[in-house]
């Protein structure tokens, strides 16, 4: 589940201003009463630029891409983690796009978009000409399949099934329009509609066993298709003969420019840095914080972005007794020194936790005071709640040691050894248990667990529910326990004016932070590492992946 501004290259920047200019105008007459709900993504830009090479890009040739894992599944509408999105995304367009500078929402599939004045009711109207790889036309019945077919694989599709939890009704006004009707004000949909996994797949593939979907056997609406497929080697996506139809953030306006795009599955990170010197791959976003500086000019060029969302988080279990004590939460807070984080184990680009929210994320707001590192003020918390230290330096309460377990899955592991060391200092004990996707997942589902860890990308604040919220038609929150900032989340999402909405978003983060619900470490990044000869390989607002505009120079 695992968003940075973006320094262009010189020969691009002219081109991207004028573009962006002409997609705001065009926002701005479609979006209505609905711009009022987004906020300019917040930050600065990062480290990093493509070359300077030529403005004409070069069709043909196989671009070769290193990912660390796989997970089995590339299905755009179940897949959750980065690498499997990478490879996702490049096989369905969306009904909308957002500007990754301006957090608009923008055309796509849908050329024009609008809501009702409270955000509850919301109409796409369709741009004649689109089809999906096996033919069949996008119209408005097949975003009703595909969104029911999101709603019926429920947990299985991580994100999309709670984008339309709400929903209660979906109706096909004529081949080019679809009204989707929510039971309570939805200020994140359309946000929602510009991301992969709401991204269309032809109808003929919603009918397919999830397994089927998983290996790669649908037909999707995007500018690649699945050539091949092989469980823990490698996906292999080829350019669709006759895809125009792209958002209007992208500079390509036709067929994509590389004929495949081969994402090879490399686990090990000295392995995929010797790939990326060697020549056997051209580009990957899974380089070590050791070696990212070997890619900083030497024919290679890096790009690096902040992931939008929930930052990297320990997230507690707070149905058990220990976790359930607010000084003790707060304590681990005060204990943790975020900056030698990002400083000892992290690159120079990353930065660490601000709040909840990464500052890319719209609605973004700086709450660093309160995630001062204070370890005399967590030792102070937990004397006054009669954690004693014990012989071993380890607090203990009524014969009960104050020892916790975090089950993860996720690299670095330094990271956690990190905060190990530093909870040790004030005299707790952190145990690591690294294991598998799956074994975490059902370790959350039993709450058989401590702490578990982690971020979600979104480029909306709306992550905040998905995430702490305890509706459980949308899966519930990470910490087991009903929240105090249920209501508040709600609102916000209800709230169609941004002055009422940033209020709202920077309430519910003080609340989470305030009594340790959250506990953020630090932002997760996106650094693209590639070869000189790789161009235009871009983030899009969600830090996810875009091969479309890419090309190969000779």
């Amino acid at each position: 589940m695992t968003a940075r501004n973006i320094n262009t290259a010189s020969n691009r920047a002219g081109t991207a201003r004028g573009r962006r200019v002409g997609r705001t105008a065009a926002a701005g007459a479609l979006l209505g009463t609905v711009t009022l709900l987004l906020a300019a993504c917040g930050g600065t830009s990062d480290a990093g630029s493509q070359p300077g090479a030529s403005s004409t890009p070069i069709r043909g040739g196989n671009l070769n891409f290193a990912v660390s894992v796989d997970r089995g599944c590339i299905d755009p509408q179940q897949v959750g983690n980065n690498d499997a999105i990478a490879v996702a995304r490049q096989t369905v367009a969306s009904l909308t796009s957002q500007d990754p500078e301006t957090g608009q929402i923008v055309p796509w599939l849908a050329e024009k978009f609008e809501a009702n004045k409270d955000a509850t009711s919301f109409t796409f109207t369709l741009r004649s000409g689109a089809t999906f790889a096996d033919g069949t036309p996008i119209d408005a019945q097949s975003v009703k399949t595909n969104f029911e077919a999101i709603r019926a694989l429920g947990a299985k599709a991580t994100l999309g099934s709670t984008y339309l939890s709400d929903v209660s009704g979906i109706t096909v006004k004529d081949p080019k329009t679809v009204v989707v009707d929510f039971a309570k004000p939805n200020a994140q949909f359309l946000q929602a509609t510009s991301t992969f996994t709401l991204g269309l797949l032809s109808p003929a593939s919603a009918k397919l066993s999830e397994a089927d979907r998983c290996a790669g056997k649908f037909e999707g609406s995007g500018p690649f298709t699945v050539k091949s497929y092989t469980v823990d080697k490698e996906a292999v996506l080829q350019r669709r003969a006759g895809y125009s139809w792209p958002a209007s953030t992208n500079s390509n306006k036709g067929e994509a420019y590389l004929d495949t795009v081969t994402f090879k599955i490399i686990p090990e990170a000295g392995n995929r840095t010797g790939s990326l010197q060697s020549g056997q791959i051209d580009a990957t976003a899974a380089i070590s914080a050791a070696d990212i500086k070997l890619f900083d000019g030497n024919g290679f060029w890096k790009e690096t972005r902040a992931n939008p969302g929930v930052v990297y988080n320990l997230y507690s279990n707070e149905s058990t007794p220990k976790l359930k004590e607010t000084a003790v939460r707060q304590a681990i807070s005060k204990a943790i020194n975020r900056e030698e984080i990002t400083k000892t184990l992290l690159t120079e680009a990353d930065r660490p936790a601000k709040g909840v929210l990464s500052h890319t994320t719209p609605f973004f707001k700086d709450f660093s005071d309160l995630l001062k590192f204070d370890p005399d003020g967590a030792k102070k918390l937990l004397d006054d709640a009669g954690w004693k230290p014990g012989a071993d330096g380890i607090r203990a309460k009524n014969g009960q040691k104050l020892s916790f377990s975090v089950t993860y899955w996720q690299s670095p592991k330094e990271v956690l050894e990190l905060v190990q060391q530093q909870l040790k200092a004030v005299g707790i004990d952190l145990q690591l248990k690294f294991t598998t996707i799956a074994d975490v997942t059902a370790a959350q589902a039993k709450k058989d667990y401590d702490f578990s860890y982690g971020n979600l990308t979104r480029s909306d604040p709306d992550v905040l529910r998905t995430v702490f919220g305890g509706d459980t038609a949308r899966g519930g929150n990470n910490l087991r326990s009903a929240l105090p900032v249920d209501t508040t989340l709600g609102d916000q999402a209800a709230a169609l004016d941004k002055d009422a909405r940033q209020k709202l978003v920077d309430q519910a983060q003080e609340a989470l932070i305030k009594d340790a619900h959250s506990i953020p470490l630090y932002e997760l990044s996106t650094t693209i590492s590639a070869s000189d000869k790789v161009h235009d390989l871009k983030f899009e607002a969600s830090s996810r992946l875009d091969f479309y505009d890419a090309w190969l120079s000779k």
